[in-house]
């Protein structure tokens, strides 16, 4: 059984895991001699291969049978709809190269934020339900408020790009004629990795079935992640190949090889709990669940700006954007109070 609605202790559980996507990148930069593919690569068997099988035979009673018992259907859908948002997670990287880290992650995830939001109650039927209640008002409320804060959070990401950097490096590679429409194919393409967890419901419904409780949602993650890994595996391998680096795997050039494994694998390990805890909230969130993905986006965003400011990585900015960053922050905060107020007032009373 799964425990009662507790949205804000599900809200908590969803910043545990957006605090470890936030953190999961550090440790690439003690990664040595290695080309990126051969980095990805390795954090993306951890990530979206092995730790599923793990953690699923670790939370989830008779997996053999959960898995002989659950709709093939269900598994397929959430396979393929992984394997289309690694192909967001790939336009992601090349956007970066276009826009810069701080408007590609405002643009891409403001709308992955909206979209992976708001269609599945829209293709469901229920969103003119959800807004007639007043809990759902604030959800949605929440959603767009979230988005806008996003977009305002990459602005001041941009101008603190432009002000730290030097008039060559800025616009070295900027180009957003041909980023935009990459970032925005990223925003689509990440959105529909909710879709894809929504597809896989039916399998941990059945998981539940034979005693998962809040632990359901690591059997999706078996298809989901492997749909994932596989978009991943085919792009890092034609990297590879063309570069001529799967000598990589075998030599660090000097630096410690284990080390290096050490250290994407600790990478895959952050990205994957961030899912980890994304289920353990997403059960408590009670009817509205599919607002799961904004509270973990947001958060997300909030919590990489408000790590960013703690280090002091804006101490040499204007002040004018100083105050936008500041108020960035604000506005995820109010973004993640109406979400979780809206989700409070729609949980039942408890007993």
């Amino acid at each position: 059984m799964t425990s009662d609605p507790s949205p804000i202790l599900g809200t908590l559980f969803h910043t545990v895991g957006a605090a470890s996507a936030a953190l999961c990148y550090a440790p690439q930069r003690f990664v040595k001699n290695w080309k990126w593919q051969t980095y990805w690569l390795v954090q993306a068997a951890a990530c979206w291969l092995v730790l599923p099988w793990i953690f699923a035979a670790a939370t989830i009673p008779q997996l053999g049978t959960v898995l002989t018992e659950a709709p093939k259907d269900a598994m397929l859908k959430s396979y393929a709809l992984g394997a289309i948002y690694g192909v967001g997670g790939i336009a992601f990287g090349a956007a970066i190269r276009y826009l810069g880290f701080s408007l590609t992650y405002a643009i891409a995830i403001g709308l992955s934020c909206v979209l992976g939001t708001l269609i599945p109650p829209v293709m469901a039927g229920k969103l003119g339900e959800t807004l007639s209640n007043t809990g759902g008002t604030y959800v949605i409320g929440g959603v767009l408020l979230g988005a806008i804060a996003t977009l305002v959070t990459g602005l001041a990401g941009f101008r603190k790009e432009r002000e730290q950097s030097t008039a060559a490096a800025a616009t070295s590679t900027f180009n957003p004629r041909l980023g935009l429409p990459i970032v925005v194919l990223a925003g689509v393409l990440s959105a529909v990795f909710s879709f894809s967890l929504a597809a896989g419901q039916p399998v941990a419904d059945v998981a539940a079935k034979y005693g998962a409780g809040n632990f359901q949602g690591n059997v999706i993650y078996l298809f989901s992640h492997s749909g994932a890994f596989t978009t991943t595996l085919i792009y890092c391998l034609w990297l590879i190949t063309r570069d001529k680096s799967s000598g990589e795997f075998t030599s660090a050039g000097g630096a410690s090889l284990a080390l290096n494994y050490a250290f994407s694998a600790l990478t895959g390990l952050l990205w994957y709990l961030q899912f980890f805890f994304y289920g353990l909230g997403h059960v408590r969130m009670g009817e509205f669940k599919f607002s799961s993905w904004a509270i973990h986006m947001i958060i997300l965003i909030l919590l990489s700006c408000g790590f960013g400011v703690a280090i002091g990585e804006w101490k040499s900015c204007r002040p004018s954007t100083k105050f936008i960053v500041a108020a960035a922050i604000a506005l995820l905060f109010a973004a993640v109070g109406l979400l979780t107020y809206g989700n409070y007032l729609a949980a039942p009373p408890a007993a």
